[in-house]
């Protein structure tokens, strides 16, 4: 009997998407409405690993923890607060946003996402 593979792929074939929206105090312009892939969720719940998409809109963000994504499709920007110039993010842009990070998320084009979350 072999050991359990620690291989996970992000295979979306088999996982119900959950649908959402941001809380309707912090939406700014727009419905957005969400759909994240909850691909694997370790260490009861502080790591989470998925695919997220939205359509446009724009909402207030606020970081308390830490996140990798990489733009898989669409348009969006983030405005980070007391930043001159905001963040615009297409297909192929990966990035880190860190704990503390605050501003508006929005999307100009229907945006999917790949993610990693690490909660504090």
């Amino acid at each position: 009997m072999g050991s359990p593979t620690l291989f996970v792929p992000f295979d979306l074939s088999s996982i119900e998407p959950e649908d959402g929206s941001p809380d309707p105090d912090r939406i700014v312009k727009g419905e957005p409405r969400t759909r994240t892939w909850v691909v694997e969720e370790h260490d009861d719940g502080a790591t989470v690993t998925g695919i997220w998409e939205s359509t446009p809109g724009s909402w207030r963000v606020s970081y308390d923890e830490w996140e990798f994504c990489s733009i898989l499709s669409g348009v969006t920007i983030l405005h980070e607060d007391g930043a001159v110039t905001p963040h615009v993010l297409r297909e192929g842009d990966t990035f880190v946003i860190r704990p503390g990070f605050s501003g508006i998320w929005e999307v100009v084009e229907t945006t999917r996402k790949m993610f990693v979350v690490r909660l504090p």
